[in-house]
């Protein structure tokens, strides 16, 4: 099971995501009680059922999946977790940006899949604000040096929007 960093300490995940099982399809699989991160296709096949039976939703985007197919939904998700399935993918570095930035989304950002504390620092800088290591990583150890690798940034994000030359005057 994944360890879980939320704002910076280690927190307990209660969040379950819905996986569809071999021969399921969105239209199918069973939607579980409690609170669910939901496969994008499972959202846009039953938004409304999913509405009507859960209080708390998130929603679960993979690299190769649009957030702009649901920037009219974000007000529904609690968590969005945006899976990284391999360390090489950046993909999902894009994804966090345009959430905070375009979309101006909120709620809990989670990093999923290939989570290492390498890159814990760039993911924050970008909007994350929890992470779900890797299995097997050590959060503590990823707490401690994930977010210390730098001491400053020149460059400007979701977390400094202000240039390193700016901040220095």
């Amino acid at each position: 099971m994944a360890q879980l960093i939320k704002n910076d300490t280690l927190a307990v995940d209660t969040w379950k995501t819905l996986e569809l099982a071999e021969g399921e399809t969105p239209e199918t699989v069973a939607l579980p009680a409690g609170d669910i991160i939901f496969p994008l296709a499972v959202w846009q096949a039953r938004k409304t059922e999913i509405i009507s039976c859960h209080k708390r939703i998130g929603l679960l985007i993979q690299p190769d999946e649009l957030i702009e197919d649901v920037a009219g939904d974000l007000e529904y998700f609690i968590v969005i977790a945006v899976n990284f399935p391999k360390f090489v993918d950046g993909r999902g570095y894009s994804t966090a940006s345009l959430l905070r930035q375009r979309y101006r989304y909120e709620g809990e950002l989670r990093a999923v899949g290939d989570v290492l504390h390498d890159q814990l620092f760039f993911m924050r800088r970008v909007g994350f604000d929890s992470y779900a290591l890797k299995d097997g990583k050590n959060a503590v150890y990823a707490l401690e040096a994930g977010f210390n690798s730098f001491s400053d940034t020149y460059q400007t994000s979701t977390s400094q929007p202000q240039p390193y030359f700016r901040r220095r005057a």
